[in-house]
């Protein structure tokens, strides 16, 4: 009766439904397990966050975004490509003063970016966008510089200038992509889960980790670039003793410096001393020389040319030989109004360039002076493949800089010694005029060598001084210099310095024996 009853109370109690009563009856006791709201997913049409479904590009405008960050990486990297090819093989239009290297680094900064933006497109990531900030500034800071300073104006031209302003707004573009792509996954969520996902799965954190890791690295070489460009915009500081000379065309400049009388005692025209350098620039040892030599009277005028790249002259478009290095100093000569009689006095590889040189003005070369030189036949060692490879090498990480950073921060290296000094082979742009010099080494340059042998008058008075130590150390060395001292039929002296390096001229007994040829060169017969 009791179970009757309650049944029946339950049942006739006032505004309770049957079916409710009936389930509220059948439910188990609540618990701590017990939820207290019902499951979204199973109640409500949302879908769940890791359903494929959910993802930013159902939105138009992320897919737009993308293929604008698809067509700019295109774009970037054809820039790139040539660049690369002008270092090689310079384009019309595309030839840069300076250093080609800080072009090619800018446009691999821009090609980059736009690639970390495609690879992790739909992982947006905060830290991402604050490195990219980052180097977007660091760019423009750059483009100040290089449009401020007037040497590195000149330099860089338009190629650079373009290169490092489009880095910087292919950074900035990546902020905006990532930021459009972080909105469009908010709205994507929210209206098909409910609310935005702050969780991340393992793949989409080693993405995100990949992605700051290469835009970390992008941001510190931006920052090595800027302390190297500031580096050389102290570098444009120091003045050059000599005059510039635009020369092929009116495309780069040849540093041209002449120091003595151009008259004797008695009033004639004096022999000019034209000094070639050779793996160093002149300035580094001869150019002291032949001051010292014009100070005791052994000489009365000399002349340097600083090749292209070295020093303070412009780099020279690719491919760049020794007959075209030729026809730029005999342009230089003319339009500072610089004439014979010569006697040419050159060091190692310079010799081979002074070669050309006498052959093509052979009555106004009275003599010919080669302090160690290198023989035509050694040419396939400055061009060996392995050699030339690690030149780029040097030359693609030079803009970087560290080696200059740190020298002049711990060794206190001047502009002096990054220019022309010990230094100087840290240069981008020497870099870039050995690995020119090594491009052709081995074909035109030796061509035009083996010409002018060929061309060179054999009354032409000559000297010879080898270096003792490369002879003990080189058997093939000393049969190419004995070889060289038949290049012409009148063969002076043919000394050899025992004590002496490759550079003849840092010990005493080299310069002493320098000087004194010199004296007797410029002395007519």
């Amino acid at each position: 009766m009791a179970g009757f009853w309650s049944h029946n109370s339950s049942r006739d109690r006032p505004g309770t439904p049957l079916g409710r009563a009936s389930s509220e009856d059948n439910r188990p006791a609540a618990d701590e397990h017990t939820q207290l709201l019902p499951n979204r997913v199973d109640s409500t049409p949302y879908l769940s966050p890791d359903d494929p479904a959910v993802s930013p590009y159902n939105l138009w405008t992320v897919r737009l975004v993308r293929w604008v960050t698809v067509t700019l990486a295109c774009v970037s990297f054809a820039w790139w490509v040539l660049m690369v090819v002008a270092v090689f093989i310079t384009p019309p239009g595309l030839h840069v003063r300076g250093s080609p290297f800080f072009a090619f680094c800018y446009s691999t900064v821009a090609f980059l970016t736009l690639m970390v933006s495609l690879l992790f497109f739909s992982v947006p990531s905060k830290l991402a966008r604050m490195l990219s900030i980052v180097n977007a500034l660091v760019l423009l800071v750059d483009a100040i510089i290089i449009l401020v300073v007037p040497g590195l104006r000149h330099a860089e031209i338009w190629v650079g200038i373009a290169s490092v302003i489009w880095a910087a707004l292919m950074a900035g573009w990546f902020v905006a992509a990532d930021r459009t792509v972080q909105w469009g996954k908010a709205e994507e969520e929210e209206r098909l889960t409910g609310r935005p996902e702050s969780r991340r799965t393992m793949v989409e954190w080693v993405e995100v980790m990949l992605s700051t890791i290469a835009l970390g690295v992008m941001a510190l070489v931006v920052v090595l670039m800027t302390c190297t460009l500031t580096l050389r915009a102290l570098d444009t500081s120091l003045v050059a003793p000599g005059e510039k000379y635009w020369v092929d065309g009116d495309r780069y400049k040849i540093h041209l410096y002449c120091y003595g009388n151009k008259t004797d005692a008695v009033g004639l025209k004096a022999t000019t001393v034209l000094l070639e350098g050779g793996e160093d620039p002149v300035e580094r040892g001869l150019w002291q020389l032949a001051e010292n030599a014009v100070h005791n009277g052994s000489i009365a005028r000399f002349c340097f040319a600083d090749r292209p790249g070295m020093a303070w002259s412009d780099t020279a478009p690719s491919p760049f030989s020794a007959s075209i290095a030729s026809d730029a100093l005999s342009e230089a000569l003319a339009r500072a109004g610089e004439e014979g009689p010569w006697v040419l006095a050159s060091a190692g590889i310079g010799s081979l360039y002074s070669r050309v040189f006498s052959s093509r003005h052979g009555d106004e070369v009275k003599g010919i002076l080669m302090i160690d030189p290198l023989h035509e036949d050694l040419l396939p060692r400055v061009g060996a493949p392995g050699r030339g490879f690690l030149l780029w090498i040097r030359g693609a990480i030079s803009p970087c800089g560290i080696d200059r950073i740190l020298g002049a921060i711990l060794r206190g290296r001047r502009p002096v010694d990054r220019v022309w000094g010990r230094s100087s082979y840290q240069s981008g742009t020497t870099i870039f005029a050995k690995l020119q010099e090594s491009l052709v080494a081995d074909s035109l340059t030796k061509r035009d060598v083996i010409s002018s042998r060929a061309i060179q008058d054999k009354d032409t008075r000559l000297v010879v001084i080898s270096s003792g130590q490369k002879i003990r150390k080189d058997r093939e060395w000393e049969d190419k210099q004995r070889d060289l001292s038949h290049l012409t039929m009148n063969l002076e002296d043919w000394d050899v310095v025992d004590d002496a390096p490759h550079r003849v001229w840092d010990t005493v007994s080299g310069r002493e024996i320098i000087e004194r040829r010199l004296r007797k060169m410029v002395i007519p017969k």
